[in-house]
């Protein structure tokens, strides 16, 4: 039985990994069929994305990852969207940097559970 939190705390879940900074942490989160749709390019299949989040990992030390603003556009049995800001800092060449901008994903249920199906981040919107 789905509870009202599921997509949430799946989210919740995906995010907790991401702060380990392990991929193989992340990878669980994940569904077999993930797109991600980062500013370097798009990753199609769960293999792809992990890597490119491997690598992520190793471009930007010590990230740190928010999201703010979550607002969910569909929540059902199986199904669910959201839209978010994010932002993140880390240090990059030795050097701090830090990012932000807008963000959206859906989750789909199956046989292991909420994992995430796909993932944009771009620019932020311009009001």
């Amino acid at each position: 039985m789905m509870t009202a939190d599921a997509p949430q705390q799946a989210l919740d879940g995906y995010k907790q990994a991401l702060a380990t900074h392990d991929w193989r942490q992340v990878a669980p989160w994940l569904h077999e069929d993930a797109c991600f749709v980062f500013s370097d390019g798009t990753f199609r299949g769960k293999a792809a994305v992990c890597e490119a989040i491997r690598q992520t990992f190793e471009w930007i030390r010590g990230e740190d990852y928010q999201i703010a603003n979550l607002q969910w556009t569909h929540r059902g049995a199986d199904f669910a969207a959201c839209v978010y800001d994010f932002h993140w800092r880390g240090w990059v060449e030795g050097e701090q940097a830090e990012g932000s901008g807008r963000g959206s994903c859906a989750l789909i249920r199956d046989e292991q559970g909420w994992r995430l199906l796909q993932e944009h981040l771009g620019p932020p919107a311009e009001s």
